[in-house]
């Protein structure tokens, strides 16, 4: 089951004199340590360059409500307890307000809105990692999002035993807590494996990056990704 691409949610933004660039909305998906959340910075400051109105989010989180669900989901030392069900609400708590108070809004301003996650890792996490109905999660989904889709998902793939190497090797990476983080391998082995049948099933959406590489190598597999789609002349998969 993948969800449609919405045409009505595709407006013109300006850009740099000639360009024709259209209004869109990105994620980044993968687990902690893929090193999405620097490509994203990456990306959002190469449009800003080219003049392209950029919105920069993250889930769970990105307004001030969803960054109190946030706190609760992954920092906060109350939360032992929670039971998978609780977590999946939360997150797409947090969602609903996002793409209302702030994603939609957005696009409708002809803005290119790039987010830290969104419902695939829903999907991955909840679904595939704690082991949820994937009918029951994609219904919460689609409560939470309505008619709001990414246009383009770029899926940043590297091993697990990378991206936690790379997490680690974080300033305080191995003494923030994160309640998420906190899980062992073999949620994560079934986060990635879900990951990756995510992608199978909706290959003209999400686009699979080795993010193995260097930084500027990943980046510029990233742009080639998006300029095609943004400049309206990409070709045929």
């Amino acid at each position: 089951m993948t969800c449609p691409i919405h045409a009505d949610r595709e407006v013109r933004v300006a850009s740099a004199p000639g360009a024709a660039i259209t209004g869109r909305f990105i994620t980044f998906e993968r687990t902690e340590g893929c090193g999405k959340s620097t490509q994203l910075q990456l990306l959002a400051d190469r449009l800003r360059v080219d003049g392209v109105p950029v919105v920069v989010l993250r889930e769970p989180g990105g307004t001030p409500i969803g960054e109190e669900i946030r706190h609760t989901l992954q920092h906060s030392h109350r939360n032992q307890a929670m039971t998978p069900e609780t977590e999946l609400l939360l997150i797409n708590a947090s969602r609903a307000q996002l793409v209302r108070e702030i994603i939609r809004p957005a696009l409708a301003q002809g803005r290119v809105v790039l987010c830290d996650r969104f419902y695939d890792s829903t999907i991955a996490y909840q679904g595939h990692g704690r082991g949820l109905d994937l009918a029951q999660v994609r219904q919460v989904i689609d409560f939470a999002v309505g008619s709001t889709h990414p246009h383009i998902t770029l899926l940043l793939r590297v091993p697990v035993q990378v991206g936690e190497a790379r997490r680690q090797q974080r300033p305080g990476g191995a003494t923030v807590r994160d309640r998420m983080e906190e899980a062992g391998d073999q949620f994560f082995t079934a986060v990635v494996e879900g990951f990756d049948r995510i992608a199978a099933a909706d290959p003209d959406r999400i686009r699979v990056i080795d993010a193995t590489r260097s930084i500027p190598e990943v980046a510029a597999a990233v742009w080639n990704v998006v300029r095609p789609d943004l400049s309206g002349d990409e070709q045929p998969r």
